[in-house]
This record gives C-alpha cells, structure tokens and sequence, in this order.
C-alpha cells in the first residue's frame, strides 16, 4: 500500500482479495480505520528501539511465578 490514503473502493477489493466481502455500506469505515492504523504504525516505525530489551527480559516487580500450588 502506497503512502495515499485507501480509498473505499480499495480497501473493498483488499477485503475481497482476503476473502473478506464487505458490505457496500461498510466500504469507508474500513478505508477510514485502515488509515488509521497505517498512520499509527509509520509512526512506531520511526521509533529508535535499539537498546530496548526484548519483552520475556522484562519482569513486573522482579517476581517469578510458576504454575506450582
């Protein structure tokens, strides 16, 4: 997908071609939250995670649990 905004036209042949048909009235909406998160997601990209550990490093409150009763 190009940095334009979907169109409801596209985004009802996307959900088409995902085996998704979508009602006429539904069209919009999806292009509209579909730019949406497109929008979100250009923004995380541009984020520096480079000395971010992994999250299976992080532990709430330095506790280990386990499943033992």
């Amino acid at each position: 997908m190009s940095a334009a905004e979907l169109t409801p036209q596209e985004a009802a042949r996307w959900a088409a071609r995902a085996g998704l048909p979508l009602p006429a009235d539904r069209h919009a909406a999806v292009a509209a939250t579909a730019d949406h998160l497109h929008s979100v997601v250009a923004v995380l990209r541009e984020l520096d995670f480079a000395d971010t550990p992994p999250a299976v490093a992080y532990r709430a409150g330095g506790e280990w649990s386990d499943a033992a009763v």
